[in-house]
């Protein structure tokens, strides 16, 4: 993927939800009558800036990785007579809770927005059929079958791998028994299956679909030769596109996934291919040439790429709402990933899911950057997840995090008086080292998924 393009997405998709997390504030602040001075994205070195009719300076900084709203408080300075009534710590404590809570409210509200509209757009997928299970797995020994479609998982109907995907990922780290309902696609028979987990775990390489035993059915990719690199082996010893590859040194092919593979055990070695192009028999000899992976072991590349297939018609799912029936959908969905993200960080700090699975800002550019080049629907989709995320993190009660505040600002109004100001500093200095190491371990995880 293009770096440009990905460091372009990511800085759109941070900024997009930085903004509306800060607007919430902002505009919150503003109908309570609080003098906001400053709206910033970014922060550091201003590069664009502007001012309203009510003196508020709005500013674009140099680094995409957030942004504030400062608001008039005497703490943080003198305030001019005429202005008291507009500082924030001169607010009642219902106030102040509004206005702290509004970012990230905003955010799981932007969430709802986004799904609706993806809802709106249609989503395309493909039925969650099971192409085979893994032997000695979970599913094995639950006796699953293969050529079943999953209907639902624990009594929640599926329709899709990535329904089927936060179902299971609901249950990692948990120790019981996953209830999996099934069709057959031969018989048209039923099935139900318990699969038994133990205190069950996903690795950063295999995602619970894979964990559990299943491999998704995919349509069968015949070792058609559909795109040739220029100046490629492949191109150099004559292939052509269309060539279908039928033996190699005089073993059968059975698809393209069998040919990749054989290829890359063969770096630099001559190797003889049987074709058919277009009805007539001819061989070809070539060598496949050497590349390093990141692991430092070598692996063998022709420069070409597979002939695309359709899948079955009976297999594919588009999936699209009305107007006004997107939205109940979009808040059941945006409810589900809030759950799903509040459960996954309780199984996190009980030990039960790694703290591996915790990514930084590079991973976020990643995603984003593959999002967007996957066309609407996907950049929408991570889009509501990632402002889940950042709502939910927002609201956790450490200090200097929009949680932390709440904390305090819920304190004052049962105690009746704020929080002193030598507890304050303390939880500053926790607060911070807590994000600290968050940020170094989703530094770290970053790095090593590289």
């Amino acid at each position: 993927m293009d770096i440009l393009q990905t460091i372009l997405a990511a800085i759109v998709t941070l900024g997009i939800l930085v903004t509306i997390h800060e607007y919430g504030h902002f505009w919150v602040a503003r109908r309570c009558g609080v003098k906001v001075l400053r709206f910033s994205i970014g922060f550091g070195k201003g590069l664009y800036r502007w001012y309203d009719s009510q003196g508020t300076e709005y500013v674009i900084a140099a680094i995409p990785l957030g942004g504030y709203v400062k608001m008039l408080d005497e703490r943080e300075g003198d305030v001019p007579e005429a202005l008291l009534e507009q500082t924030f710590n001169r607010k009642p404590v219902s106030q102040r809770i509004a206005i702290v809570v509004a970012g990230p409210a905003v955010n799981l509200l932007f969430a709802v927005f986004a799904y609706w509209l993806m809802f709106m757009a249609g989503i395309s997928t493909v039925a969650p059929v099971v192409g085979e299970v893994r032997q000695d797995s979970p599913a094995a020994v639950a006796e699953m079958l293969g050529n079943e479609e999953i209907l639902a998982v624990d009594g929640h109907d599926v329709r899709s791998w990535e329904d089927v995907n936060l179902r299971l990922a609901a249950r990692i780290g948990e120790t019981g028994r996953v209830v999996v309902d099934t069709r057959s696609l031969d018989s048209g028979a039923a099935h139900s299956y318990g699969v038994d987990i133990r205190e069950w775990q996903i690795d950063e390489h295999r995602g619970p679909i894979d964990s559990l035993g299943l491999v998704p059915f995919r349509p069968h990719v015949p070792a058609k030769i559909g795109h040739l690199v220029e100046g490629g082996q492949a191109q150099k010893s004559g292939l052509q596109i269309g060539d279908l590859v039928l033996e190699m040194n005089g073993d059968p092919i059975e698809d393209w996934i069998d040919l990749v593979k054989r290829i890359q055990k063969s770096a630099d070695k001559q190797v003889v291919f049987s074709l058919d192009r277009n009805g007539q028999a001819l061989e070809l000899t070539l060598t496949p040439a050497s590349k390093q992976a990141k692991d430092g072991s070598h692996y063998g590349y022709i420069g070409a790429g597979v002939e695309q297939v359709s899948w079955p018609p009976e297999l594919l799912r588009e999936i699209s709402y009305g107007v006004f029936e997107a939205l109940p959908v979009a808040i059941a969905k945006t409810h589900q990933m809030i759950t799903l993200t509040l459960e996954s960080i309780g199984k996190m700090i009980q030990g039960a899911i790694s703290v591996k699975n915790l990514s930084g800002p590079i991973t976020i550019a990643k995603v984003a950057g593959a999002s967007a080049e996957s066309g609407l629907e996907s950049f929408l989709n991570f889009l509501a997840y990632l402002s889940i995320s950042l709502g939910i993190l927002n609201l956790l009660p450490i200090p200097m995090l929009d949680g932390g505040h709440l904390l305090y600002y819920v304190i004052e109004a049962v105690r009746g008086r704020p929080v002193s100001e030598k507890i304050q500093i303390i939880g500053l200095k926790i607060g911070m080292a807590l994000l600290m190491t968050l940020m170094i371990l989703a530094f770290y995880n970053d790095l090593a998924r590289l």
